[in-house]
Formats: structure tokens, sequence, C-alpha cells
């Protein structure tokens, strides 16, 4: 049993909203790639953060989709919340809109999958509440963490493969 109890998905959540200004473009009047994910990292260490209430750093980057492309005056919601929680570690899922300023339509297009560790006053790994998911989207989100999980550890050479018990069913 975590000794820090647990906490709903819903309570992690963070929204941040940003408008696409010209410093934010390339020369295609698109948004940069680079600040799309710094907008995302700052998302997602808050949704971090209100999990388990303590510093919490950027492990890895584990996934990015850049769906779409995000304009010049478009207005850009990220939502993000944690999917899961292991022992210090947070994997945190955030989801990109594009809303248009003149008509007001929202379309989802990109996501990304961040990990985050919670840090003590001395910059040590430190336990972190579990998290439960509260409807089938986050349900599902929770169940493949694991797995995604196990094979970032593979791929960091943090694992071996055949210590993989969510990953093995994949391949035999």
């Amino acid at each position: 049993m975590n000794p820090l109890g647990s906490k709903a998905v819903d309570e992690s959540l963070a929204e941040t909203t940003h408008f696409v200004l010209p410093n934010d473009t390339n020369t295609q009047g698109n948004l940069f790639g680079g600040r799309l994910l710094e907008w995302l990292d700052i998302t997602c260490a808050i949704s971090a953060h209100r999990h388990c209430k303590r510093v919490s750093v950027t492990v890895a980057v584990n996934h990015v989709s850049f769906d779409r492309p995000i304009k010049l005056g478009d207005l850009v919601t990220i939502r993000a919340n944690v999917s899961r929680a292991f022992n210090s570690s947070m994997e945190v899922w955030a989801d990109v809109w594009v809303e248009d300023p003149v008509t007001g339509m929202k379309i989802k297009c990109n996501s990304a999958i961040y990990t985050f560790v919670a840090v003590d006053q001395t910059g040590q790994p430190t336990v972190v509440p579990d998290a439960v998911p509260g409807n089938e989207e986050q349900q599902r989100r929770y169940d493949g963490a694991l797995r995604r999980r196990q094979l970032r550890l593979i791929l960091s050479g943090k694992m071996k493969p055949g210590e993989a018990t969510e990953l093995k069913a994949l391949f035999e």
C-alpha cells in the first residue's frame, strides 16, 4: 500500500492557453515545434506538481505527435493529466487543441507523453501518490502506462527485455 495514498487523475489537471504570435513561428507561419515542446513541458510539470505537491523534473519525453500544423494567430490549449504514477515517477499525458480565433472551432491536433520524477529538497527521488483513473479514457491511458514505461526503460538500457512482464505478451 502506498504510504501517500492515492489521488484522482482529475486532481492533476493542468490547462494552459497560448496565442501564437509572430516570434513563435517559422518562415511558413507555423508554430515552431520547439516552442510547442516548451509549452508542453511546462504544462505537464504543473500537472505532475499538482499530483504530488513536489518539485517534479522532466525525465523523458516519451512521445510527441505533430499531427497538424499550428498557424500564426491560432489559440493553443494544452490539457495535461497524470495518467499513472509509479514509485517516484509519473507519466503525464497532454492533448493539444487548436482554436480558430474567429470561429471558435476547436480541433485536437497533437498529443504528448512525458515522464516526471518527484524530488525532495536534496534533489533525490521521493514517493508519489498512486493515480486513480475516473473515466474510460483515463483507464485506457492508465492501463497502457506500464507497457510504455517498460518499453522506455528497455530502450534506455535500464531494464532487460526479459524483465518486461507487460511486453512479453506482445512478442510471444
